[in-house]
């Protein structure tokens, strides 16, 4: 996933694509170690799969996608003319005001060319039409298929290592907050992200978007996060339904074994 911008968008040069490979190698490390120790990190949904393998995929998609699209401005083929036409459809669509989309374009220098503009439009379409994708995938998983029943027992420790349930309160009221506040700041995020870099470029260098590869990995980045933490929210309310559900059985058990005969 790391090196498949390196590897699908002409003119990389030569140092781009050895520091690529050496971020690649580091990160298949890392995660081969987290999934292959008995004991979790900072990963969370290890052993609760899809969860994990849906954001990856998700992600895998969309830089695939946005490096063909750029691919396309040097090298066209059918693939990445079909491409570029429902990002510049999905893109002009849902640019209208306030919309994430609209942001995004808002992010870019004044004098920026029209032909930046129009590509971030278009990336911006197809990176979040993905993550849309995503979730909606996400939740059908949960509704509809039951997730993470279906894999078997879920194991709190091994499955949210950053979840301290002797931290204080209930711990249902915590998973419904944090849940909330997931899924609250994931629907911010494709807002927040272009006013924050915005406001920034009058004290730093404002960011261009010209660079294929800064292209690709910033509408990646600001597609895939906010998606991400919708899904941790809504992964995090679906521990906090099975608690309940757990608690009112142990209640009614309870309940059963004390009534008069």
């Amino acid at each position: 996933m790391i090196a498949t911008p390196a590897l699908v968008v002409p003119g990389v040069s030569i140092d781009s694509s050895q520091i690529t490979v050496l971020i690649a190698l580091i990160a298949a490390f890392m995660t081969f170690v987290e999934y292959n120790s008995t004991s979790p990190s900072i990963v969370e949904f290890r052993d609760a799969a899809p969860f994990n393998r849906l954001r990856f995929t998700a992600l895998f998609c969309t830089i695939l996608l946005l490096s063909l699209i750029c691919k396309g401005k040097t090298d066209a083929t059918d693939l990445t003319r079909a491409l570029t036409s429902i990002g510049t459809i999905v893109g002009n669509s849902i640019d209208f005001p306030y919309s994430p989309v609209r942001m995004v374009v808002l992010m870019l220098p004044t004098d920026a060319d029209p032909a930046v503009v129009q590509s971030v439009r278009t990336a911006a379409g197809i990176a979040y039409l993905t993550s849309l994708f995503a979730m909606t995938g996400f939740l059908l998983m949960v509704r509809v298929f039951g997730w993470p029943m279906r894999g078997g027992a879920f194991n709190v420790w091994v499955n949210m290592p950053l979840f301290d349930p002797t931290a204080g309160g209930d711990v249902l009221n915590r998973l419904q907050r944090d849940a909330r506040v997931n899924i609250a700041f994931g629907f911010l995020l494709p807002f927040a992200i272009p006013a924050v870099v915005k406001a920034a470029s009058d004290l730093l260098n404002p960011i261009t978007l010209e660079n294929p590869q800064t292209l690709i990995w910033t509408m990646s980045a600001w597609a895939f996060l906010p998606a991400s933490m919708i899904m941790r929210g809504i992964a995090m309310q679906r521990i906090a339904e099975m608690i309940r559900d757990q608690r009112k059985r142990a209640y009614a058990n309870i309940d059963g074994e004390f009534q008069p005969a």
